[in-house]
């Protein structure tokens, strides 16, 4: 393998929700092999991110975008003048107690998780088509089996991982390459009710064959795959990174 395939200097990198958690990981991976970054979040600026944990926007541009509501993504600035290359949709959330199963809690979470990846792609498929650039949609092992409780994630990351496929065939002729990853239990905010409940957490991590919890620099690894030459060939695959807890 030659290491100028994982080399993305020059690039511009927009990873949404990429200011915690895995799309956190995910963009300091690109920063790290010399990518020009920017991340959306939910705060009001990059500072209100200091000390939170698992959070890191030092050296990343930064733009507060509610993803949730369509007319915000449509109004949000264009980072880098209108220039992309890759575009890695990390956006996430999750309601527990059972919200889900309401109208509010559903609708919260399917706006977020499936609503804002289609209207995200289609602001940035003009510069993705112009750099013949490629997209990763990051879902979740819960997209191919039930989630107890959580109704709207689930759904929500299985129509992820379908809409991966249908922009991966619908786009490929445009040289735009759409791909997925769909993460298992790693540690993140939204994985606390389990990750720092140690009963819970051991008994998930006897089910994991590698024997331990995921990490977002593990995403990571496999989103610069698919953003590289080395994936050239792939389309409209959701790659599963769970240390092998789906078998």
């Amino acid at each position: 393998m030659d290491n100028g395939d994982t080399d993305f200097t020059g690039k511009c990198v927009l990873v949404v929700g990429g200011s915690s958690g895995i799309g956190n990981g995910i963009a300091h991976a690109f920063k790290q092999r010399g990518a020009d970054v920017h991340v959306w979040g939910t705060r009001a600026s990059a500072s209100d991110y200091d000390g939170v944990e698992g959070s890191d926007v030092t050296d990343l541009g930064y733009s507060c975008v509610n993803v949730g509501d369509p007319n915000v993504i449509e109004a949000a600035a264009a980072p880098f003048g209108g220039r992309l290359d890759v575009l890695v949709l990390c956006q996430g959330t999750v309601e527990y107690g059972r919200k889900e199963f309401e109208r509010e809690g559903w609708d919260k979470v399917v706006a977020v998780n499936l609503n804002s990846l289609i209207h995200c792609t289609r602001k940035f498929k003009p510069q993705l088509q112009d750099a013949q650039g490629s997209v990763t949609i990051v879902s979740s092992l819960s997209g191919y089996r039930a989630n107890i409780g959580n109704p709207a994630y689930a759904a929500s990351k299985a129509g992820a991982i379908n809409l991966t496929k249908s922009l991966g065939q619908a786009w490929a002729k445009s040289g735009i390459r759409v791909n997925g990853l769909a993460p298992g239990l790693v540690a993140t905010k939204l994985t606390k009710v389990t990750t720092e409940n140690p009963k819970r957490r051991d008994a998930a991590i006897a089910k994991i064959p590698t024997g331990r919890l995921g990490t977002p620099e593990d995403m990571a690894g496999v989103a610069l795959f698919l953003a590289s030459p080395l994936a050239k060939y792939v389309c409209g695959q959701t790659i599963l990174v769970d240390g092998g807890l789906a078998l």
